[in-house]
């Protein structure tokens, strides 16, 4: 998994990306520009005061997006998270990403040898 860094790199992928939208988080998907798929996290202190509990969603969602086929390689994903505050709320995020992220790779299209 590769991090998305850079100037404007996120801007671009919030203005240009296909939204999905969950309870508990948002992800943003666009078309990557090189080959292997980068991954941000958007993760606000509305969300959860503590950086604590901030981290602990990042370090989970990160393990999901490990987890992923390699069908997710082709974009660069960016996901914010909406809510969060009890670890609940923290967990079901984290179940809704996988519910989501699956969604994008079963959307992707294969390509054909």
């Amino acid at each position: 998994m590769r991090r998305l860094t850079g100037h404007g790199v996120f801007d671009a992928v919030l203005r240009s990306g296909r939204r999905m939208e969950g309870k508990y988080l948002q992800i943003i998907v666009a078309p990557a520009p090189v080959e292997g798929g980068r991954t941000g996290f958007i993760i606000g202190r509305k969300v959860s005061v503590r950086a604590v509990d901030r981290n602990r969603i990042r370090r989970k969602l990160r393990e999901v997006v490990r987890a992923l086929p390699m069908a997710a390689d082709r974009f660069d994903v960016v996901l914010r998270v909406t809510r969060g505050k009890t670890r609940a709320e923290q967990d079901a995020a984290t179940l809704e990403a996988v519910q989501l992220l699956a969604r994008l790779t079963a959307d992707a299209p294969t390509s054909a040898p």
